[in-house]
């Protein structure tokens, strides 16, 4: 870890600090060490205040602002884009005419050159490159996008809220997307926004599952167990995906009035299985998600999800409702074509469709007079691959 710059600074800081001494009196005695009560990120304030003055921070570049009063009828999704991997999708997405773009997670790939770097500057190359592309930056510069991330662009992979150089990568992550004033003024990244007129109010709810999420609980190999995931579902009461304050932030954006509420998860909700990262990995909070939505103010309701690499269409069942969850992944960074394996190797009773492995984005339709959403998913052609409405 390099922390030259760092160390400089907080040595710094404690030589301000002055020392009187007086000579009648005795000289102190150490009894017992002295308890440090800074967490990781007060610790490394000062360093992060230095660091943003001295390195230029990578920006996506232009991006329009979505109409408040803009009627929404094509939504577009994506995740797993790779900054060293084509950029040939947003050509395809482009094609489709979306009004706004939602980019779930694994935005770019920071982590893959990971040196224990505080500065995470990796991670700041691998935004300085994406912006570097012209196929992204005139993507960008033509449809209003709104993003969340995950473990890959958080800093680490499957890193949570104990990941010591979070609030560095919120720092990149928020200065690279133009992030509002209320998310910069807040721990993590989670956004909302309601836009079109009453009777066709789309609320965007994006989630952020890493910033405060508590650790997982690891599985142990061995040569009975399938290789679907590192971890075992964990029902300790004291775990949280979101933490108390994003909990409370989502019970109020679910009670504001909307027709139609879009709500991001980076990784998976209704599926359980497998025990990859997703919400099946604390099913306390996993059934709190389900709760909460299930009581927010009348409305339709859609879930969007990233991380696989492959994508689907879910349905589960809850409390006499029916749950929709459309799992887009990966732009450019699929790992193979064949969806039949795919589909054999994760068997899932709530996955309507094959699991596909190759390269896609996902579309969300509303037709406002039937009030039907369609859930499409599209592949590197804009071929479609699966696609579902229901009525909302």
């Amino acid at each position: 870890m390099r922390f030259s710059l760092f160390a400089a600074t907080v040595l710094a800081a404690f030589a301000a600090v002055p020392v009187v001494a007086h000579e009648d009196e005795p000289a102190p005695v150490k009894t017992a060490p002295v308890a440090v009560s800074l967490t990781p990120d007060q610790l490394l304030a000062p360093y992060y205040e230095a660091l943003a003055r001295q390195v230029e921070l990578p920006v996506a570049g232009p991006n329009p602002a979505l109409a408040a009063d803009a009627t929404l009828t094509r939504i577009a999704v994506g995740s797993c884009n790779h900054q060293s991997a084509p950029q040939h999708m947003w050509a395809q997405i482009a094609s489709a005419n979306p009004q706004l773009f939602l980019m779930i997670g694994d935005n770019v790939y920071g982590d893959n050159a990971w040196d224990h770097d505080a500065g995470l500057e990796s991670l700041r190359s691998a935004y300085a490159l994406q912006a570097s592309h012209p196929e992204f930056a005139g993507f960008r510069a033509q449809v209003p996008m709104m993003a969340t991330w995950d473990d890959h662009d958080y800093g680490l992979n499957d890193a949570g809220g104990g990941f010591p150089f979070r609030r560095w990568g919120e720092t990149l992550f928020e200065t690279f997307w133009g992030s509002s004033d209320a998310v910069r003024s807040r721990p993590g990244v989670y956004d909302s926004s309601i836009t079109g007129p009453e009777g066709a109010r789309v609320q965007v709810i994006l989630l952020d599952t890493r910033f405060f999420r508590s650790d997982l609980k690891r599985a142990e190999w061995t040569k009975d167990r399938p290789p679907l995931g590192s971890y075992l579902p964990d029902e300790n009461l004291d775990k949280t995906m979101l933490g108390e304050t994003q909990w409370e932030w989502l019970r109020q954006e679910l009670a504001k009035p909307a027709d139609l509420r879009i709500v991001v998860s980076s990784t998976q909700v209704i599926t359980t299985a497998h025990q990859f990262e997703g919400w099946t990995n604390m099913p306390v909070e996993r059934n709190r998600l389900l709760e909460t939505l299930k009581s927010r103010e009348a409305s339709g309701l859609v879930v969007l999800s990233g991380d696989r690499h492959a994508a689907g269409i879910y349905r589960a069942q809850y409390k006499g409702e029916t749950m929709w969850e459309l799992t887009s992944s990966s732009l450019n960074l699929a790992f193979g074509n064949d969806n039949d394996r795919s589909t054999q190797r994760e068997p899932d009773a709530a996955r309507v469709t094959k699991f596909f492995s190759e390269e896609n984005y996902g579309l969300v339709d509303i037709d406002w007079k039937t009030k039907a959403l369609t859930m499409t998913l599209k592949g590197n052609t804009s071929a479609t691959l699966a696609s579902q409405t229901f009525n909302f």
